[in-house]
């Protein structure tokens, strides 16, 4: 997916690690390295900012590819957007109810997403190709 020339895959790559580094930042910051508020919420900020161009850089990157190569990332996209309300719904529901013994965790519905999207591209790559 680069029909576009001149796109980088590494700018993408450079902006996802950035964006993982930001929220590292907020967390284990506020953890181990300061007490204050100001700093944390200066962190945060600091995070959504790098998080807004990462969006940003991943849409060129969706855009610079072909109209199969962006059907592609809009279906596996769509999906893994349903799956994640849905799931996460449901795992919220499950804590809320005490159907589980820990409380539902972000976390864990980040990581169900990352593993959705790679599925869902793999699978719509060999369906379209």
């Amino acid at each position: 997916m680069n029909s576009k020339k001149g796109y980088s895959k590494k700018k993408l790559l450079i902006w996802a690690l950035g964006y993982v580094l930001a929220t590292a930042l907020v967390i284990f910051g506020s953890m181990y390295l300061w007490e204050s508020q100001l700093l944390t919420g200066i962190a945060i900020l600091i995070n959504l900012s790098v998080g807004i161009g990462m969006i940003l850089e991943n849409r060129e990157f969706v855009n610079s590819g072909d109209e199969l190569q962006r059907k592609i990332q809009l279906e596996s996209m769509g999906l893994t957007l349903g799956l994640a309300v849905v799931v996460g719904l449901a795992y919220s529901q499950l804590d809320t109810t005490n159907l589980i013994a820990s409380d539902a965790e972000i976390s864990m519905l980040v990581m169900f997403m990352g593993v959705t999207y790679i599925l869902c591209t793999v699978i719509n790559s060999r369906k379209y190709s």
